[in-house]
């Protein structure tokens, strides 16, 4: 539960640095961070605590299509949403919570993985 809550906050504070550096997103990317990055693990987090495992599940899917769409545009896509090309006096905010979302999606993600096997417990 609270690996889902930090990444809400990170992904939150994320957006905010997009802004600052002005780096839009296209209307495809911002849907898919608005339905699988902010409202996917948040879903599967209520479905964990009514369902067990298939909330789990979707907890697990959420965060490893969030860490690769992340991993991708932020480290390896040459982009204006790559940690390199963004504006030097908005790069500090900018790659600090692209690093966190990174690390909150895969704790999050294996701690998932590993509560399919448990059920409930969240």
């Amino acid at each position: 539960m609270v690996i889902v809550l930090a990444h809400l906050i990170v992904t939150v504070i994320h957006g905010t640095a997009h802004t600052k550096a002005q780096v839009p997103l296209s209307p495809a990317a911002t849907a898919f961070v608005f339905s699988v990055i902010l409202a996917g693990p948040l879903v599967g987090l209520a479905l964990w605590l009514i369902a067990g495992r298939i909330g789990a599940w979707v907890v697990a899917a959420t965060m490893a299509s969030a860490l690769v769409f992340g991993f991708v545009n932020h480290f390896v896509f040459a982009s204006p949403d790559h940690i390199a090309h963004v504006d030097q006096q908005a790069r500090p905010l900018f790659v600090t919570t692209a690093v966190l979302l990174a690390a909150t999606e895969a704790v999050g993600l294996g701690l998932a993985i590993s509560a399919t096997r448990l059920g409930r417990q969240v």
